[in-house]
């Protein structure tokens, strides 16, 4: 019997559920698993049978950011998602919105992360925490979702961070793996954006080395990440993001 993943949207853009279709092997990926509901991938039930039936999943998957006066259908989102959280045996939050709270938390006080709110573990039922897994990114790496996926329907041990970050994708900094990393050592900053040479971190604020992710390990669509293309690290898969003043590094002994 395939694993059953139901997929839930809160606040949110939709990038991560966007981003899932450019895995490469989707076609693998879904001969292995059964979507109860996705909001884009094809699925065996409906938003409205999802809201208003008790159907079995057994992976619950979130995107977005947990507001509890949400209504979808004229239905309390919060009521459906906390009865699905209850009968999954896993539960992953998808992106920074859902992980921590992120953009769409911003300007509201009760909105959060499913389990977090920033840093602050969210006071949930028994049973509740401890089969989460935090996938943060704005939007996740596909290839971070699917292969996280593959580890809990097989029943792998999944070694966790203190925020419930998987550590094989979240222990090393993003840092790790740049291309420009020689710049770096030799404070080599460079002026414009976009530019092949120089590091972003002496003058650009460049996140990277206090972010913990693998961007520069599992480069997007194999191909390029913010580094790489002359841009900084905005530190999307920390709790305090969005963060502020980007662009400048601070300097603190002139």
């Amino acid at each position: 019997m395939k694993t059953r993943l139901l997929w839930f949207s809160l606040l949110t853009c939709n990038g991560n559920a966007h981003a899932l279709l450019n895995y490469p092997h989707l076609s693998t990926f879904m001969e292995r698993f059964e979507w109860v509901y996705h909001p884009i991938l094809p699925s065996t039930h409906t938003l409205h049978n999802v809201l208003h039936e008790e159907i079995p999943c057994d992976i619950l998957l979130i995107e977005g950011a947990f507001d509890p006066d949400l209504e979808k259908e004229g239905t309390p989102i919060a009521d459906s998602l906390m009865r699905y959280a209850h009968k999954a045996r896993h539960i992953v939050t998808l992106g920074t919105c859902a992980a921590f709270g992120g953009i769409f938390a911003e300007g509201k006080a009760d909105r959060s992360g499913f389990l977090y709110d920033k840093t602050t573990l969210r006071d949930l039922p028994d049973g509740i925490a401890p089969k989460t897994v935090v996938l943060p990114g704005c939007p996740v790496h596909p290839h971070i979702v699917a292969h996280t996926l593959y580890a809990l329907q097989e029943g792998h041990s999944l070694p966790l961070d203190d925020l419930h970050r998987p550590k094989h994708f979240y222990a090393p900094t993003v840092h790790a793996g740049c291309s420009r990393n020689e710049y770096y050592e030799y404070k080599i900053d460079r002026y414009r954006f976009g530019e092949a040479e120089g590091c972003l971190y002496i003058d650009h604020d460049c996140q990277a080395p206090h972010t913990h992710g693998s961007c520069n390990r599992l480069l997007w669509n194999g191909v390029n990440t913010k580094p790489r293309s002359g841009a900084p690290c905005f530190g999307c898969t920390e709790p305090d993001f969005p963060t502020r003043n980007l662009w400048q590094t601070p300097k603190h002994m002139g």
